[in-house]
């Protein structure tokens, strides 16, 4: 469409760049009104299935037995609660290829950190409220960690440069402390 520039979706909006010289407000509008119905009828792709390996708890996870305790559960029922669903990926954001990963979270909501750490590890698996997350690179951070990944979500020097995309659709795959060191050794992607 003429005048259109980029479309950048986030958790729950779309922001539409477009050259107002070019074509007006109101002749966007009724050009994405268009697209719109067209899409309403249409067929939605089927959703990319990703398994995540994780290793939860221990010095990967080191907020697994607070979400226990705050959940009034055991550990072994979170990573079982955790585990057990599928999780739609809304966007990416926050560092490159960073997951919001949505789904059916009320048993474990927890709370952010009342003050963020410093450093969280690549790789790690956290819960925010009632959203998950994993961290693709070393950065700050709020989120209850629960575990790690192996797999490398954010890749700059190889396309495709992220893992995961929004629309896929998420697996945690719990795995044991050799499990996780074969796969970190052998460079996953």
């Amino acid at each position: 469409m003429q005048g259109l520039g980029e479309l950048i979706p986030s958790y729950r909006s779309l922001l539409v760049e477009y050259d107002p010289l070019v074509i007006g407000f109101q002749g966007l509008k009724d050009q994405l009104g268009k697209i719109e119905k067209r899409l309403s009828h249409g067929r939605i792709s089927e959703s990319r299935r990703v398994e995540i390996p994780t290793r939860y708890g221990g010095e990967l996870g080191p907020d697994l037995e607070f979400v226990a305790s705050h959940s009034g559960l055991t550990t072994e029922e979170v990573i079982r609660i955790h585990s057990s669903q599928d999780y739609l990926v809304y966007m990416l954001g926050f560092t490159p290829g960073f997951p919001y990963l949505g789904g059916n979270l009320e048993r474990i909501a927890t709370p952010r950190l009342k003050k963020p750490r410093i450093k969280v590890p690549a790789g790690s698996v956290g819960i925010a409220e009632k959203q998950t997350g994993i961290y693709p690179i070393e950065s700050p951070g709020g989120w209850q960690i629960i575990g790690r990944t192996p797999l490398k979500l954010f890749n700059p020097l190889q396309p495709p440069h992220f893992l995961l995309a929004a629309g896929d659709v998420v697996r945690f795959m719990p795995i044991d402390e050799r499990e996780y060191r074969v796969l970190l050794n052998h460079g996953s992607t």
